[in-house]
């Protein structure tokens, strides 16, 4: 009796200490401990007090993170036992989970216990995987339902070969969202996986549907390399551009195809030409005189080592800028209504052949191209010639 007594009187000061979190479960503790319950649910703990501390149970006083609650939930149990009833209990505030601490009349802690408050998982979703250069297979996915369960939770990414059992989980998964983990060993071409998403917390589990799939089915490259972009000759509505195949994908069998993007450089809208096929050149047409485009390209490795399905775009390839030649000004007219008919026709003819080439020859197709450049210059040229006429007319 003589050592119980000497252990209280040696705890007792610190009851005069603020903010000390847990004396001891011999002077004061709080029940359950560090629960964990769903959304919605209620719960009732209660604070009890070792009886040669002399603190009736009506003294104490409860707080939920830090904000004192309403005296109207205590009940005392016994003149050592004070409870509190929280009903319809929110997702919890932190994943640390929430306080809730007894405390005596002064204000001083007594004991403590953390509540965590969320929901089991659902059915992990859109889960979908991609292999880079076929040196890795990464797969992302999303939580299912409302997603944040609000207590944390554990995602692993398991996979096996078909018609084998042995199944091995990823272990290289990624800090943050979106979820993701990138699988680096146990790599074999030509063989189908059988893949999925476990999710698992402190409430319950749930697993994804399974994703079956071939790495050469999913293969994505990196951007094309060498992208340059440069006028065509004195054609102010036009620009080439070229690049090179992804270096990485250098020794493979495979039939890229690529497309194009471009915007102006005040502009954030993109005009995509998607079907370039498989040449490393496009010219553009159509685009504003004297104007900076921003142009991009990406790469599909389709086919490769004979595979029926097309391969996952690459992203793009960092934006080159160039820009198209000025219009020429055409001055020094002095029969001003003959050179607004002039112009008047040419405007409506430049309008009919822009329309023909735009609806047969739009984005990097070669059809008629030639064609076209030669009327190009065949039309500056007299551009130039009637020019020479009206001001040797006026002279």
């Amino acid at each position: 009796m003589e050592v119980v007594w000497l252990f209280f009187v040696l705890l007792l000061p610190m009851l005069e200490v603020p903010g000390v979190l847990s004396l001891s479960t011999h002077v004061a503790a709080v029940y359950p401990q560090d629960p964990v319950l769903r959304m919605g649910s209620n719960l009732t703990a209660s604070c009890w007090v070792h009886p040669e501390l002399g603190v009736h149970a009506s003294s104490l006083f409860w707080t939920l993170n830090g904000q004192p609650l309403a005296s109207s939930l205590y009940k005392v149990l016994s003149p050592t036992n004070l409870s509190v009833t929280l009903a319809g209990l929110s997702a919890s505030r932190q994943r640390s989970g929430d306080n809730l601490v007894c405390h005596n009349h002064k204000g001083h802690i007594l004991a403590g216990s953390c509540l965590y408050v969320g929901m089991p998982p659902e059915k992990p979703v859109a889960l979908t995987c991609w292999s880079r250069n076929t040196k890795d297979l990464t797969c992302s996915w999303a939580p299912g339902g409302r997603g944040e369960t609000n207590i944390s939770t554990h995602y692993t990414v398991k996979y096996k070969r078909r018609w084998y059992n042995e199944e091995k989980k990823c272990e290289d998964y990624s800090v943050g969202r979106p979820y993701s983990c990138r699988i680096t060993r146990d790599l074999y071409l030509f063989t189908p996986y059988e893949i999925w998403v476990e999710a698992s917390n402190q409430l319950g589990w749930a697993v994804s549907d399974v994703l079956t799939l071939d790495i050469l089915d999913v293969v994505t490259t990196d951007p094309p390399s060498g992208v340059s972009v440069g006028r065509v000759g004195q054609l102010e509505d036009q620009l080439s551009v070229r690049w090179e195949a992804p270096p990485a994908l250098k020794d493979f069998l495979f039939q890229a195809k690529y497309q194009i993007r471009y915007r102006l450089e005040d502009g954030h809208d993109w005009k995509v030409i998607k079907d370039v096929g498989n040449q490393t050149s496009c010219r553009l047409a159509g685009l504003r005189p004297g104007t900076v485009y921003f142009v991009q390209v990406r790469c599909n490795p389709v086919g490769i080592y004979g595979s029926r399905k097309a391969g996952i775009w690459s992203e793009w390839s960092h934006p080159t800028a160039a820009s198209t030649p000025q219009s020429v000004i055409m001055t020094g007219s002095c029969d001003s209504k003959s050179s607004t008919d002039s112009n008047s026709t040419l405007r409506r003819e430049l309008k009919q052949f822009f329309g023909w080439v735009r609806k047969h020859a739009y984005g990097c197709s070669t059809m008629s191209m030639k064609l076209y450049d030669q009327w190009r210059v065949l039309m500056q040229k007299s551009h130039k010639a009637r020019n020479q006429v009206l001001q040797g007319d006026k002279s």
